[in-house]
């Protein structure tokens, strides 16, 4: 049976607020344990973490909205939580819970004015999607179009900012935020800003008729259609346009061949909008992509997409480049410009930066094709992260280009699940050389 959501900003505020007591109890009782000289392993403290990890889990995942937003994004940003968040988080990641079904009806009539079966011909009860702001119910309108039918949950887009500063407040009195007070302010700045024009169905509406006609003549790229008539602020009506999940495609359908082809619309769809586009898809989550036994890549949900800044653009370019040519002085001066390195630090040691620089170059590295089903970038990124408390004080979470990391990563992932074998060298540097 699905669960009654706790909408009520009351209710919201209760239940954030134990979480962030119980967070921030086993944090002070770790304090008190080390004044009186009983000093933590490293056993102890990652079995902590995970036990404040899980309550947060929990609770963020029964409350959706906003917080179970920015678990998500945790999820896949390693650089300010401890890596027993980021892999608890992870379970926000996966399809959530449904709400009921009159709960879903009522938004329709009150934001469309009409009772449902007015508005379509047939509205299914069962969730076709269900996420951590809204559920997509599957559908035909009176005129006959086949319809996906995206519901905001009601009082989401209103406990946003209170969410936030309960969610950050846990982290901060839990002792989890590994950054200073400006650059938190700065990340949660900008995730408030992602979650405030996801929150709003028409800016959504907005993005897919410029993602549709950025992407007009790629052939291999398919976007929804938006039905104006039955969206709102907080509905929004689609054309239904499928395809496979990932996670469906079996070797006959879907050969090798298929999936290489597939890999390259993925590289260069990302690699168009970044370079050329200067607005990301970003929200990379596997349930946003889908495909087709032809080569056709289906892009859903437009709600997070970041508009980015030519300079970053640029920076982030020129620090690939210089990656590329092994010039770490010059990777050093670009990331100071993409805002990820302390400028007043002196510079970081070459050796530093060619170990990470030799992990991501592996799907780069040359004209053979590189086997992402048995990638393991991430294991390598798991294996070196102590060495970043090193030069902790040297970086800083890159705010401007958060979503664009978000966004590799979420590729990375999903390249994986296709079993994409590709080189992706020679479209790379066409791309840079720009």
């Amino acid at each position: 049976m699905a669960k009654k959501p706790t909408t009520t900003r009351s209710g919201r505020f209760f239940r954030l607020a134990g979480m962030t007591a119980s967070v921030a109890g086993q944090y002070a009782g770790n304090r008190a344990r080390r004044f009186f000289g009983q000093q933590e392993t490293d056993e102890e403290r990652s079995a902590r973490y995970s036990r404040m990890a899980n309550d947060v889990v929990d609770t963020l995942g029964d409350l959706k909205g906003a917080v179970m937003k920015v678990g998500q994004i945790a999820s896949q940003t390693q650089d300010f939580l401890p890596a027993e968040f980021s892999d608890a988080l992870q379970k926000l990641q996966k399809e959530a819970p449904p709400m009921p079904y009159e709960v879903i009806a009522q938004q329709i009539e009150s934001e469309l004015g009409q009772p449902v079966g007015e508005l379509f011909e047939y509205l299914q009860d069962t969730p076709y999607a269900a996420a951590s702001i809204g559920q997509v119910h599957r559908g035909r309108l009176q005129s006959g179009e086949d319809v996906i039918v995206k519901v905001q949950y009601p009082g989401v887009d209103e406990s946003c900012d209170s969410d936030l500063r309960q969610l950050r407040t846990a982290l901060r009195l839990g002792g989890l935020l590994k950054m200073p007070k400006e650059s938190v302010d700065q990340l949660f700045g900008e995730i408030r800003e992602r979650l405030q024009e996801e929150l709003d169905y028409e800016n959504e509406a907005a993005n897919i008729r410029r993602f549709r006609e950025f992407h007009q003549n790629d052939g291999g790229v398919l976007i929804p259609a938006v039905f104006d008539t039955h969206s709102t602020r907080r509905v929004l009506t689609l054309a239904l346009v499928e395809g496979d999940h990932v996670s469906e495609l079996d070797g006959e359908r879907y050969p090798q061949d298929v999936r290489n082809q597939l890999g390259h619309r993925i590289f260069t769809t990302m690699a168009d909008q970044l370079f050329r586009f200067h607005c990301i898809h970003g929200d990379p989550h596997a349930g946003n992509f889908a495909f087709r036994p032809d080569g056709t890549l289906i892009l859903y949900d437009f709600g997070c997409v970041k508009q980015l800044k030519p300079r970053i653009v640029e920076a982030y370019r020129h620090a690939l480049i210089a990656a590329l040519e092994q010039d770490y002085a010059a990777l050093d001066r670009h990331l100071i410009a993409l805002g990820a390195r302390v400028e007043s630090k002196p510079a970081v040691d070459e050796a530093y930066y060619a170990m990470w620089r030799d992990i991501f170059i592996r799907p780069f590295s040359g004209d053979q094709p590189y086997d992402f089903a048995h990638a393991d970038i991430h294991k390598h990124v798991a294996a070196k992260t102590p060495t970043v408390f090193e030069y902790l004080d040297y970086f800083k979470p890159p705010v401007e280009s958060i979503f664009i990391d978000r966004m590799i990563a979420g590729h990375y992932w999903l390249m994986k699940r296709l079993g994409v074998q590709a080189a992706f060298r020679e479209e790379l540097v066409g791309y840079l050389a720009e």
